[in-house]
Formats: C-alpha cells, sequence, structure tokens
C-alpha cells in the first residue's frame, strides 16, 4: 500500500494508529498462538531447565535482532531519531526497574504483553491485573510515583544526553546485529528441536519478532514522509497502556501509534483465541492469589516505566535497536525473575504455577 496516499486520505494522525493497529494484530496473532512470554522462560531458565518455553523467547528475540538490524545495514530504515536512542538513558532505572518488573511478572503470571494477551481469551485475571498495571504506569508516569521514579532514574545516566548503542560503541562493523540475530536463532533452533517444538508455534514465535520489525520499519516510513514529528518507535506496552487507558478517560487524548498497538495486540489474540477454540472465562482462584497477582502487575506499572519499557518494550524492541540500558534492563528481568520463583518456592503453593 502507498502511505503517503494513505496519510493523504484518512489523516496523519489516524494512517499511524493504523500502522499501530496492524503491527498489534500480528504480535497479538502470533503471541496467542507461540504461547510467547519472558515470564515462562525466565522461570524455566533458572529452575535449570532451557526448554520449550526458553526455545520460543530465544528464537523471538532473534527474528527481532534479525530484522530490525538487517533493515539498518541495507538502509531501509534508520533508529538514530528513536526515543530509546535519542534520549538519555538510565542505567540505574533499567537495573532497578529491570528487578522490580522481573519480581512482578512472576507473582501476575505474565509480562504486561502476555496479560493482555491473556485477557483476550476471557482471562479476567489478566484483565484486573492489565488494568492495576496501565494505572500504576501512568502513576510512574504522571502521578504520585513521578517523584520517586525521577528520582531513582536519575542516580545513573548514560553521558552526552543521549542513550549508547552498544554496536557502535564497541565499534563492531555494520551487519553485527544481523549476525547476532542468525547465530541466536540458530541456538534457538537448537533448544527447540531438543525439546520437539512444534514448526508451528516456531514460526508463530518468529512472528512476534517480525511485528517488532515491522513496527520500527512502519513508524521510520511515517516519520520521513508525514509532515508533523512522527515518534520512531515499535511494540512496548508500559506507557500505551496508561496512554490507552487515559484515551478512553479523556476527551482531548491524542491519536497516535500506541493507541493503536494495544487494541491491535487484543483483537489479534481474541481472533486466534477464537479460531483455535481457546475463549475460556477464568477467574481468581482465592484471595491470596488476587492479592499476588494485583501485587505483581503494580510492581510491573511501576518498575516498567523505571526500566525504560517492559519485558517488550525493552526485552525485545529495546534490544533489537542494541541501546544500552534495555539489554541491562533485559538482563534484570531475568535475575529478578529467578529471585521471586526462588522466594515463591519457600511459600505455601496457594497459586497454579
Amino acid at each position: 500500500m502507498d502511505l503517503v496516499w494513505l496519510l493523504e486520505t484518512v489523516g496523519e494522525d489516524k494512517a499511524i494508529a493504523g500502522a499501530g493497529l496492524f503491527v498489534g494484530l500480528v504480535f497479538g496473532i502470533a503471541a496467542q498462538r507461540s504461547r510467547f512470554c519472558l515470564r515462562a522462560a525466565a522461570v524455566e531458565f533458572a529452575r535449570g531447565n532451557i526448554g520449550p518455553k526458553t526455545a520460543v523467547w530465544l528464537l523471538t528475540f532473534a527474528t527481532a535482532l534479525f530484522w530490525t538490524q538487517g533493515a539498518v545495514f541495507i538502509d531501509v530504515i534508520s533508529l538514530d531519531e528513536a526515543r530509546m536512542l535519542s534520549a538519555t538513558g538510565s542505567i540505574s532505572g533499567a537495573v532497578i526497574g529491570g528487578l522490580i518488573f522481573g519480581a512482578g511478572m512472576v507473582l501476575a503470571r505474565g509480562c504486561s504483553g502476555r496479560l493482555l494477551v491473556l485477557a483476550a481469551t476471557g482471562n479476567l485475571r489478566a484483565v484486573i491485573s492489565g488494568l492495576v498495571f496501565a494505572v500504576a504506569a501512568q502513576m510512574s508516569l504522571h502521578g504520585w510515583l513521578s517523584p520517586l521514579r525521577d528520582y531513582l532514574a536519575s542516580l545513573w545516566v548514560t553521558p552526552n544526553g543521549t542513550n549508547i548503542q552498544i554496536l557502535e560503541y564497541l565499534g563492531l562493523p555494520e551487519g553485527t546485529g544481523a549476525l547476532l540475530g542468525v547465530a541466536f536463532a540458530a541456538y534457538a533452533l537448537y533448544v527447540a528441536y531438543k525439546n520437539q517444538v512444534s514448526k508451528r508455534v516456531l514460526f508463530m514465535a518468529s512472528g512476534v519478532g517480525f511485528a517488532v520489525a515491522l513496527g520500527w520499519f512502519l513508524t521510520y516510513t511515517f516519520s520521513s514522509i508525514s509532515f508533523d514529528p512522527v515518534q520512531v518507535e515499535s511494540a512496548t506496552f508500559t506507557g500505551p497502556s496508561a496512554d490507552t487507558l487515559m484515551f478512553f478517560l479523556s476527551r482531548d487524548a491524542v491519536i497516535d501509534f500506541d493507541i493503536g498497538l494495544v487494541p491491535g495486540v487484543f483483537i489479534g489474540a481474541f481472533l486466534a483465541a477464537w479460531w483455535s477454540k481457546e475463549l475460556q472465562l477464568q477467574g481468581f482462584e482465592n484471595g491470596e492469589c488476587m492479592r499476588r497477582y494485583l501485587t505483581g502487575a503494580a510492581m510491573m506499572g511501576f518498575g516498567g516505566m523505571l526500566a525504560g519499557g517492559c519485558a517488550i518494550g525493552a526485552g525485545v524492541t529495546g534490544g533489537s535497536a542494541f541501546a544500552l540500558t534495555a539489554w541491562i534492563a533485559l538482563t534484570f528481568f531475568w535475575i529478578g525473575a529467578a529471585v521471586m520463583d526462588r522466594i515463591l518456592d519457600y511459600r505455601p503453593q496457594v497459586c497454579p504455577v
């Protein structure tokens, strides 16, 4: 489709929101069918089992790296103006926020993106937890928690007012990022083969990573042809969840990529679950479980905003751009999840794993 024609026909804001909707649809369908979940992979890894959940996550990550960095290598896109790279990065925020988010996603039994996908299938636990996550994220961005977030984020920041692009900082040649994507994919396929992960699941896992690269491509293209400034970005759920919540609560909300992304993921996941006959209403098992899930959701809202993104936004999208703070946050997502999983091992199991 001619994107210039689309801008002129429906207007810039609606066209960009439509791009977010399309990326969300691809992401939602692929994530629902592959059961993509960083929490599941991190717990599996922490328990000494590099199994099918880890294979799915690795292939998603590898696909995002390959397509994003491949597009950069052949000059189809440029990420220089992406907020993750052009703005100051918070190393302290990535460390502290990563730990909080990682622990929270274990308590809530899913990262923010996974909760959105589960909510679309009829999981009422995920619906309520997702709302708490969005409220906590909004409080951390503009509300009562924002002073604490600002303080923690300012403890250690990247120099010169920008983030650090790891490949450029290390002086590695162009194309290294895409080659690393190939290497991650090869290892992911090896793990998948050992654990007999089906080709369908692997295809859908790669679709999640492709959706991230697609988001980069569409927003960069729109930024190149639009008269008004367009943020170069891709899939993430901390800020967009807060923005989407405020969109439905305010008459003055702006329509942009984020406003299309969250509904797109929900619709895509719903259609995938409906097609496969997996729609099912589920609720909280008991009061203790409810407290655990909602506490975890609130921790993810604050931690994700402090870390500069969620398991998708920092862990995959920021990782595909090789933003230093995104890779640090991703590392501490895994650490926080492992620590919380170990803590829960010593407590009575009142909630299903």
